[in-house]
């Protein structure tokens, strides 16, 4: 049983500036990721570049997974602190860049950038979470980590389109820069003497190898990503972008992952499957619920806020000790499929528009429970020197599937002229997955475990 109750607070004052420096920096992060979605039609049209529409998205997601697996392994070798601070500087200035920008190719520029400063410092982040804080401190901090990703995602965009509708939608980028910089320095001054600085593992040989294979898995999720939205005509980049993940995606998760090895390897997946059904379903159900049951973008946009609460809940439960490692994810994975499956039911007119708020409220709660405790898993099994590149690997993992999540099931819906249970249901089956490879993760029967016979 986990000792989280009988852990210090993470705002004891040996932790109060550096919990509150990590929440504001993760939150202002998300904030920008949630806000950009709402104002790119207005910088689209403002900046006359629609037709690098997608590619303002693609652009910051093949960055992050770059970045990722070179911070994860910067943050062994030196320690969080160098990779943290870089990440910042890029994150400010891909927010300067994109803010500014007279053309839509600059501001694409921009969106790399930030995506180069948000792989590095999340994955640094979380190797600075297992280098200060003591394990049993470790739920409630990822905890805390998930409520910073669930308040933007209810505020977010309303606050972006009040600014864009009312204001200038540069603001938003330019706003966050000025917040972004004393959330920085107030985390840097809560780590002062609670890491050592120097080299804290051998630099890996193969690096350069691995940042090939990390190109190439940005391109391969940027050409799907961005293929899954051209319909017939981008098949022919959806086929290129799988052939590629096909080679790069392996050498990037730990060995046996794709196997589902017990323990460590099959984190990656497992949060992969889990986050992918979880971003596919909420792809679909703003669209269904407004088509098929005459809601407003307002009244669709306040079942995602339903299920943003429930992450909330779910991460708090999860924090507060109250339930085990394998309730929390097979338990939260059995949650994702029922809420989703659940909220299919309102196709049928019949059925009242109040089960999509419980189902919502039901997923919500199940990956909020599950999304931190994979993260404070693969911390616990990670081998001194190796958490930096282990994180990296999940964080890799989940936006590769989650791209291909999202591509499928919008690819199924399309195909099944728009039948909106035919996307979900393979959203279902995702999550159905997660439920039974849970034991294999949670199961491990030591640090760092990697079914080294079975290899």
């Amino acid at each position: 049983m986990e000792k989280t109750a009988a852990a210090p607070s993470v705002v004891a004052p040996q932790y109060r500036a550096l919990s509150v420096g990590l929440v504001a920096l993760v939150m202002l992060q998300a904030f920008e990721a949630m806000a950009v979605a709402t104002a790119m039609p207005v910088v689209a049209r403002d900046l006359g570049g629609m037709h690098l529409y997608n590619l303002a998205f693609s652009a910051t997601l093949a960055a992050s997974v770059i970045a990722t697996v070179l911070g994860g392994r910067w943050s062994d070798v030196r320690g969080p602190l160098p990779p943290i601070a870089t990440g910042v500087a890029a994150f400010v200035a891909g927010l300067l860049l994109a803010g500014l920008a007279p053309t839509m190719e600059l501001f694409v520029a921009g969106r790399f950038v930030q995506g180069i400063g948000m792989g590095f410092t999340q994955v640094a982040l979380y190797v600075l979470v297992a280098r200060v804080y003591p394990p049993a401190m470790h739920p409630r901090v990822f905890a805390l980590f998930s409520a910073a990703w669930v308040v933007p995602s209810m505020v977010g965009p309303a606050i972006a389109g009040f600014v864009v509708e009312n204001l200038d939608w540069r603001l938003i980028f330019l706003g966050v820069t000025v917040i972004v910089i004393p959330a920085a320095l107030l985390l840097w001054r809560g780590t002062a003497g609670k890491i050592a600085a120097g080299v804290t593992a051998e630099p890996a040989s193969g690096l350069g190898r691995k940042l090939v294979y990390a190109t190439l898995t940005a391109v391969a999720a940027a050409l799907i990503q961005y293929g899954s939205a051209l319909k017939l005509a981008g098949l022919p980049l959806l086929a290129v972008g799988v052939a590629l993940l096909v080679i790069s995606l392996p050498k990037l998760l730990l060995p046996g992952s794709l196997r589902a090895a017990r323990g460590l390897p099959t984190g990656p997946v497992l949060r992969g499957l889990a986050f992918g059904s979880y971003t596919a379903a909420e792809v679909l159900i703003p669209l269904m619920l407004m088509n098929e049951r005459g809601l407003t973008a307002t009244g669709a946009g306040v079942v995602l806020t339903v299920g943003a609460l429930g992450w909330s809940a779910g991460s708090w439960i999860k924090g507060r000790g109250m339930i085990g490692n394998l309730a929390a994810i097979r338990g939260g994975a059995a949650l994702i499929a029922a809420g989703i499956a659940m909220v299919s039911l309102v196709l049928v007119d019949q059925v009242p528009l109040a089960v999509a708020y419980v189902a919502m409220a039901l997923v919500g709660l199940g990956i909020g429970a599950l999304h931190p405790t994979v993260s404070v898993l693969v911390l616990e099994m990670s081998k001194e020197g190796e958490e930096g590149d282990n994180s990296a690997a999940v964080g890799v993992g989940e936006s590769v599937f989650t791209v291909m999540a999202v591509a499928v099931s919008g690819a199924l819906f399309t195909a099944a002229a728009q039948n909106y249970a035919a996307g979900l249901a393979f959203a279902v089956a995702l999550a159905v997955v997660a439920v039974v490879l849970a034991p294999r993760f949670v199961h491990s029967s030591a640090p760092g475990t990697m079914e080294e016979a079975a290899s």
